[in-house]
């Protein structure tokens, strides 16, 4: 609710003004007439009927002056308002000269005033001469056009009396609270330049002036004295006294008022414009006068609620606006749509019939007197008139300081206003007084009258026109004329001296940048200036462009841009952030291809070079060129230019082949020829894909790739190719590749009720979550998992058998090839692909997609033959879908998002208004505030609970199951939350009651399309961008992401058709248009990730040679796209000498890379790995990471440091820093251990680092995205740690190894090592409790392990034994025996080390790890470490897990002389304060008795 409070002076028709703010007349309404004045009020109005102008001036003054004089003799001060700032100064003199004549002087004198010497100081500093000399005689002058300084002097002087008497203008009476006892209007007549003449003195002004007669706390009276015309008495005794009423003046501008609830999206139609009007004044005014309205008494019999006049109303208005462009108005159904034009008008401010007359006058190619005759024409400027007494001054202006020619001269209105415009940018002086406040007044309007006429210009695609609008708004902005130097910009700080010769020396930016000062300082015949110029040089904004082209398709063309500042930024000339318009043409045909604005930061400015990719259209034939601007939004001259060529740019060929849908009848379930197999299916007949394919899938071996649009079942045609491979080969198993963990999810949820337990089969999950030993994978029959996992597995495949015991891998959504994790995916199809090839074991691919542009390289990359490709259309859906797509123009996200719920919430009216909805949003935020939105319009639709379809009895139950605030709260009105920021049970429960119809709406993030198959009657898209938090800034979602949540439109049991309704960014409609429609290729982008993988490769021993790294890449898909569309991968030459020189560059450049980090060593022709490169391969890492970790730790690095190591992994380069999240990380930073870098908080890495911290100290998170930020935070901690330990222990240092091993427990307890006491990994710990056992000298859980349980309740004393029994039962106990062994091996005598361990609380069944505050699950290893603490040295390092007991060896070093300070520890890798130091000198020694 927002609440209207009116304040206003005594109104005749307060009650309907009341009506107007909906205030309830009994409560609400206060009314108090002037007889409330808290000081009485003595009126006097005084008439002159001098018909004489000059005459009556004199009188005027006179009866002024005598009014004044009677005043100031009863010892009173007195205000005089009069109309201009001009007669305030005059009126004073003119006071002071009657006085002089008639000998009242004495009558204005300060003198007498105790604080008079002291504040004369003051006025002496004063500039305004007028000031000072008026002072002396006790008057003084106020208006707006003074300095603030001495306008805050003025009100001074007369609040404290040195001031008698007061000439001001009227804004005096509004802005400042200024009483005096007598005030006095000198006139009435006031000038308007908006309406280019003479009016009279409002009622409002009249009466908030006589308002300031009379000080309450000095006065008993005031006196208000009006003079004025004779003519004009009666008409201010009147207002005065009967009081009339107000009328509304809203039909004067409804048509701009109807235009900006259109642009805002609050009305849409004809019905909602009507009720929107009925909340107006005019509405409750036009019922009670409707004759001033123009309503005949007829029309009020007829229609007594004038609806039909309201309606009328509206309808003229929407038609005119229609006519004008600025809306579409469709008569038929009543509904308005907005048009960019109506969108421009509303946001500039700028009125219906100056939007008439630039439809008129706006032509694609304008000269500059032309530009501003048509701006000169706006409505804005209509009431400014010419006056004769102006024409001499306007004929110097033209002359001096009007550079462009003025058509119609000064003495034509337009005219004058073209000079006047003019003479605003030439920063001109006036003096006659009109012309100054009509220069004013067009000021105040111009810069926003440039701005929407360029944002009109940019919508329209005029490149040269839009380039020259701009120009002009910063000409505007600036007051610099674009022919005038650029320098200019710079004039408070560079003399004009400098710039003029400058400008007579034709020295341009690009002449300056090139010349040396000394060059400078001679040009302009002043050395010193030289240096300036340079230093002003700098701070000059400029980027440098690059680009690259990557065709997309034939028609399509993917541009990389890059942007290098290369000044020095400085604030005061930059401020936080520069904004650049980036505007891609045709050289030929000036049209805009592409434009957006692009924002660059002061950090930016600093940093590297800043990458953009954006698409834009080519058409057949082909032009030779495309030019891309950056313009800056506020600097003139600064822009940047870079040229595209298409002399030598190959396209791909266009070839995309489409697989009929035959016209066959539907295939029975009981074709399988299994009865088990047919009740697996709830259904009785296959649908028209799966019959077209089924003899392929169920009876052949051939590999097939499948591409047809989501919803089509492509997941049960995969089920098939299962049943076959169990049929034959039941011993092999099935991989199942899903690119997402939640299509993972979601395959084992379907698979383990439905196939395995009728089946009989054995299935296991591989995802970040799990990760099952080894006996479950040998096991398996099916195997589901991420690309990532399975690349990590089948890296070493000579040594797993189960990698080469696959007979079926199964791809789902292989179109994801080209996405961010597409290299992975290809990786591993080569690879088994390649396994298949030297096992001579035949596996079976089957790729399942979308519909495909390039179905056939995909194809033959998978050895899919041309029986086993099947590529359907995107029409070819079980349930057809209907898509409507429309644009939203606003620059900025978050209002632009705003403006599209509306939109939202009459599709899911027009389109499904019972059947279910999806949205889709980009984020957790975006789905709690759309849902709120829509909560909103269904309550004003007096429906607020239309999407619920429970019983408010089972809501409640619901309700209370609900965790997460935001979803109790949209819950009771039928709409769901579902995205990552919920718990497991939350996101299940909003799903089943979306399913079951419980609720009608589901707002969820686009995690949901893959994961969820939650099918919907109509799906909206919200916008196709995302936050970026890597690159900070909006991206859009892939063609892909797209599609699949497309493709959950239309429910294949209950829905003839499906509707999907796409709302974008306007300039991306045209885009998307094309794209969903037809197909997308897929291009491989394995290119720039390939060092991980050949690292993998050589420490799996695949690649030997630079020979093997090419024949390895010629399994990839990369290679086949090499070939088709070469210029998309920079391949110039698509000759076979040519792709081969290729090949051997990039592998050569990928071998440099990984030797440079320490990954890899090469010989003249071989590759061999090395420890670090070992290392990345078996903890799945990028090489930047361990090479990052090579140079980073040392022999005694401390915990500090290997946190700032840990939180620098390139493997949290992609953890999202949202908006406004630098704050949280400042708030964070205050309350952590360790210091943080706090010039990069937005910086993923120092998240991570705060995120590490904060866990350690089990502060409360910020918001709930920080919770899951740090589960995934440590969920990639483990490894990295452990390949930390690795490096450590390879290098042979000990107590760096050991500290690390600190950091993964710390992670794992969230903990502090050492700075926490280790006893609070018990739950029931708390502060009572630790105090007790410390006094006992208890600080480890292992010494309370080992107090018997019945002596433990005398050492804690009153706590509960039984609770700290419970939890000391959850960690483990281990006992260690150590024998030592002499070893005769090949003639040499070497120790070997045999150890026993036992858990000796063998009721701990498990060894699950007891980690409350780690989000995985994880098992219980432990770490032997042999080495020597006194020198610090590490000799072996062993790492193992068992449930109750094992036996291990390990070899101690032979060549060892001493066995001084040498000891095995034994540390725990998630338990703080479990670590066993045993001696070995004291074995040695037993062994030597």
């Amino acid at each position: 609710m927002i609440r209207i409070v009116g304040l206003s002076a005594t109104l005749p028709n307060y009650l309907e003004v009341a009506q107007f703010l909906r205030v309830n007349p009994e409560m609400g309404l206060f009314f108090f007439d002037s007889s409330y004045r808290p000081i009485p009020l003595a009126q006097q109005y005084i008439g002159i009927s001098e018909p004489n102008f000059a005459a009556r001036n004199e009188l005027l003054s006179e009866i002024c002056y005598k009014k004044v004089v009677d005043s100031l003799r009863q010892g009173h001060q007195a205000m005089v308002f009069v109309h201009a700032r001009k007669d305030t100064v005059k009126t004073a003199q003119k006071l002071v000269d009657l006085a002089r004549r008639y000998e009242d002087l004495e009558v204005f004198n300060n003198d007498t005033h105790p604080q008079l010497s002291l504040i004369k100081k003051d006025v002496m500093k004063s500039r305004n001469k007028d000031l000072i000399e008026l002072f002396g005689l006790a008057v003084g002058v106020h208006h707006a056009g003074m300095l603030r300084s001495d306008r805050g002097l003025t009100e001074r002087l007369f609040s404290e009396g040195l001031l008698k008497v007061l000439v001001c203008t009227a804004t005096l009476a509004w802005g400042v609270n200024l009483p005096a006892h007598t005030v006095v209007i000198k006139g009435t007549q006031l000038y308007d330049p908006k309406a280019g003449g003479w009016r009279d003195l409002g009622m409002l002004d009249v009466m908030q002036i006589f308002g300031r007669a009379g000080r309450p706390q000095f006065d008993r009276s005031g006196e208000g004295i009006i003079i004025t015309s004779h003519d004009k008495l009666a008409y201010y005794l009147r207002l005065l006294t009967s009081q009339l009423p107000i009328e509304s003046q809203f039909i004067s501008s409804l048509k701009d008022n109807l235009n900006a609830e259109v642009a805002l999206g609050t009305v849409t139609n004809v019905k909602e414009a009507c009720a929107w009007l009925g909340y107006t004044y005019l509405s409750i005014r036009m019922k009670l006068n409707p004759l001033a309205y123009g309503i005949g008494w007829d029309e009020v019999i007829a229609d007594p609620s004038l609806s039909l006049k309201q309606r009328a109303l509206v309808t003229d208005a929407a038609r005119a606006l229609d006519k004008a462009k600025m809306m579409r108005f469709d008569e038929k159904s009543g509904n308005f749509y907005c048009t960019e034009l109506g969108r421009i008008a509303s946001h500039f401010y700028i009125q219906y019939s100056s939007v008439e007359t630039y439809n008129e006058m706006l032509r694609r190619h304008m000269n500059d007197s032309e530009v501003i005759e048509m701006v000169s024409h706006s409505s804005e400027f209509e009431n400014i008139v010419v006056r004769d007494e102006e024409q001499n001054e306007l004929e110097t202006l033209v002359q001096t300081l009007c550079p462009v020619e003025v058509k119609g001269g000064p003495s034509n209105k337009h005219g004058k206003i073209s000079i006047l415009i003019q003479l605003y940018i030439s920063r001109g002086w006036i003096d006659t007084f009109s012309l100054v406040s009509d220069a004013a007044y067009i000021s105040a309007s111009l810069a926003r009258i440039m701005r929407a006429l360029f944002e009109t210009c940019l919508r329209r695609g005029w490149c040269e026109m839009s380039l020259f609008m701009l120009e002009y708004c910063k000409a505007v902005d600036r007051q610099i004329w674009p022919h005038q130097h650029p320098l200019r910009q710079f004039d408070k700080e560079l003399p004009a001296e400098i710039l003029r010769k400058l400008e007579e020396r034709g020295a341009d930016l690009d002449r300056l940048q090139e010349m040396e000062e000394k060059d400078i300082g001679a040009l302009i015949r002043y050395t010193p200036g030289g240096r300036l110029v340079k230093q002003y040089l700098g701070y000059f904004p400029s980027i440098q462009l690059s680009a690259t082209v990557s065709p997309i398709t034939r028609t399509v063309l993917k541009i990389g841009l890059a942007i290098t500042p290369e000044f020095t930024w400085k604030d005061r000339f930059h401020g936080a952030a520069q904004r650049w318009w980036i505007i891609v043409q045709d050289s030929e045909s000036d049209h805009i291809y592409h434009s957006e604005l692009f924002t660059l930061t002061k950090r930016m400015a600093r940093g590297e070079t800043q990458k953009l990719s954006f698409t834009v259209p080519i058409f057949e034939p082909h032009p030779p060129q495309y030019y891309i601007r950056a313009v800056s939004d506020s600097w003139l001259h600064a822009e940047a230019f870079y040229c595209i060529s298409f002399h030598n740019l190959a396209l791909p060929q266009a070839r995309t082949s489409h697989t009929e849908l035959l016209d066959l009848k539907p295939l029975p379930v009981t074709a399988l020829g299994n009865n088990i197999y047919e009740a697996l299916y709830n259904f009785s007949h296959f649908n028209p894909i799966q019959t077209q394919i089924f003899h392929i899938l169920y009876h052949t071996e051939n590999n097939v790739l499948l591409g047809a649009p989501t919803g089509s079942g492509k997941t049960i045609s995969a089920e098939l190719a299962m049943l076959h491979l169990f049929n034959t080969q039941s011993d092999m198993k099935v991989v199942y590749i899903a690119p997402l963990k939640a299509i993972v999810r979601e395959r084992m949820n379907d698979w383990k009720d439905r196939l395995v337990s009728q089946l009989g089969k054995e299935m296991v999950e591989m995802t970040g979550d799990y990760t099952p030993d080894l006996m479950a994978l040998l096991s398996a029959d099916i195997i589901i998992s991420t690309p990532e996992k399975w690349d990590g597995i089948s890296r070493n495949w000579q040594s797993r058998n189960y990698v080469k015991k696959v007979g079926l891998m199964i791809l789902d959504e292989i179109h994801l090839l080209g996405a961010e994790r597409g290299p992975i995916l290809e990786v591993i199809v080569s690879r088994m692909r390649y396994i298949s090839s030297q096992t001579e074991r035949a596996v079976r691919f089957i790729g399942l997609s979308t519909a495909l542009a390039n179905a056939g390289d995909l194809a033959d990359w998978l050895g899919v033959g041309e029986i086993g490709l099947f590529n359907f259309k995107p029409s070819v859906r079980p349930v057809p879908l209907e898509v409507h797509i429309q644009g939203y123009p606003g620059k900025f996200y978050c209002p632009r998002m705003n403006s599209m719920n509306k939109p939202a919430y009459a599709a899911i009216c027009t389109h499904s208004p019972t059947k279910p909805v999806l949205i889709f949003v980009s984020s957790r935020r975006q789905t709690r505030l759309t849902a709120l939105d829509l909560i909103q319009f269904a309550a004003s639709d007096e429906t607020p609970r239309q999407f619920l379809g429970m019983p408010e009895e089972d809501l409640q139950m619901v309700l209370s199951q609900v965790t997460d605030q935001n979803l109790r709260q949209t819950l009771q009105f039928g709409i769901g939350l579902h995205h990552a920021g919920l718990n497991d049970k939350d996101r299940s429960l909003v799903e089943e009651l979306f399913a079951n119809n419980k609720i009608q709406v589901l707002v969820c993030t686009s995690t949901l399309a893959w994961g969820v198959n939650l099918p919907a009657h109509l799906v909206i898209i919200k916008g196709t961008e995302y936050y970026d938090g890597k690159t900070k800034r909006y991206a859009d979602f892939p063609i892909t992401d797209i599609l699949q949540m497309m493709g959950r439109a239309g429910r294949p049991q209950y829905d003839q058709h499906g509707k999907a309704v796409i709302l974008v960014h306007e300039p991306k409609k045209s885009f998307y248009k094309k794209f969903l429609y037809e197909p997308f290729p897929v291009e491989s982008s394995l290119r720039d990730q390939l060092h991980d993988h050949f690292n993998a490769e050589i420490v799996s021993g695949t690649i030997f040679h630079k020979e093997d790294a090419v024949h390895y890449l010629s399994w990839t898909y990369l290679f086949r796209r090499l070939a088709i569309n070469p210029a998309y991968y920079g391949l110039e030459d698509t000759e076979a000498e040519g792709l081969s020189s290729y090949l051997s560059r990039l592998v050569q450049n990928t071998f440099e890379d990984l030797e440079d980090s320490g990954c890899v060593k090469m010989t003249e022709d071989s590759v061999e790995p090395t420890m670090l490169g070992t290392i990345a391969s078996q903890y799945y890492l990028s090489y930047v990471t361990v090479s990052m970790f090579g140079s980073n730790i040392g022999p005694d690095t401390s915990l500090e440091v290997f946190l700032h190591i840990l939180s620098g992994a390139s493997e949290y380069d992609e953890l999202p820093v949202r908006h406004n999240e630098d704050n949280h990380n400042e708030a964070l930073s205050q309350r952590v251990r360790f210091a943080v870098d706090n010039n990069r908080l937005d910086d993923p890495h120092v998240k991570a680092n705060l995120l590490f911290q904060a866990h350690f100290s089990r502060l409360d998170l910020p918001i709930s995205d920080y919770v899951t930020d740090l589960k995934s935070v440590l969920d990639q901690s483990i490894r990295i740690i452990q390949a930390m330990i690795d490096i450590c222990a390879n290098s042979g240092w000990l107590s760096s190894s050991i500290t690390c091993m600190h950091l993964l427990q710390m992670v794992m307890q969230g903990l502090w090592f050492e700075q926490d006491s280790a006893l609070w990994m018990l739950p029931c710990m708390n502060n009572d409790l630790l105090g007790t056992l410390r006094a006992r000298g208890i600080s480890t859980v292992q010494q309370l392990l080992d107090i018997p349980k019945e002596n433990l309740q005398t050492v804690i004393g009153n706590f509960p034994v039984s609770r700290l029994h419970q939890d000391l039962q959850r960690f483990p106990r281990i006992q260690v025996k150590l024998r030592l062994q002499r070893r005769d091996i090949d003639g040499e005598n070497s120790l070997t080390l045999n150890i026993r361990m036992d858990k000796m609380n063998s009721w701990k069944n498990t060894s699950r790890a007891f980690a409350l505050r780690f989000p995985k699950i994880k098992d219980e290893a432990w770490w032997l470490v042999l080495g020597n603490t006194n020198t610090s040295e590490l000799y072996a390092l062993k790492r193992i897990s068992f449930s109750d007991r094992l036996n291990t060896h390990m070899e101690l070093p032979s060549g060892i002389t001493t066995f001084q300070g040498m000891k095995l520890v034994v540390v725990s890798d998630c338990y703080l304060g479990f670590e066993q130091e045993h001696s070995i000198e004291a074995l040695v020694e037993q062994l030597v008795l």
